[in-house]
């Protein structure tokens, strides 16, 4: 069984940045498709970053293009995502996700897409 730990929410001020990692547990072998998405009450969850197995291919949600990465540490069986000029809009509780099927195109950032899923991280962004 795949689980899925994340870590480096907090607090931080517009224009700051944080790291989040995913730590991932359960699978000896074939690497997963993995993904960041988030979500604020009363709102769906959203897809903000996904990467293939092997790194060559990564898709980002259009409000964070340009200002969040994504990556990951297959050796270490570990997702990040480095967010940069954070805005107040960013404020969202932060899930890791992964999934060993293929995705084209757009599936990756989709939440049908995962199978597995952490218990997400807090981050807040102040004006």
């Amino acid at each position: 069984q795949v689980q899925l730990v994340e870590s480096g929410g907090g607090s931080v001020q517009a224009g700051g940045s944080l790291r989040l990692s995913c730590a991932a547990f359960g699978y000896a072998f074939s690497s997963p498709w993995m993904g960041w998405f988030r979500q604020v009450p009363g709102k769906e969850r959203e897809g903000v970053a996904a990467v293939s197995p092997g790194g060559g291919v990564t898709y980002y949600g259009d409000s964070v293009k340009g200002r969040f990465t994504i990556s990951h540490d297959n050796a270490k069986k570990t997702l990040y995502l480095q967010m940069n000029s954070l805005k107040p809009e960013d404020t969202a509780m932060y899930y890791c996700a992964a999934d060993f099927r293929p995705k084209f195109g757009g599936a990756a950032n989709l939440v049908t897409s995962y199978n597995y899923w952490g218990q997400g991280t807090q981050v807040t962004v102040s004006a």
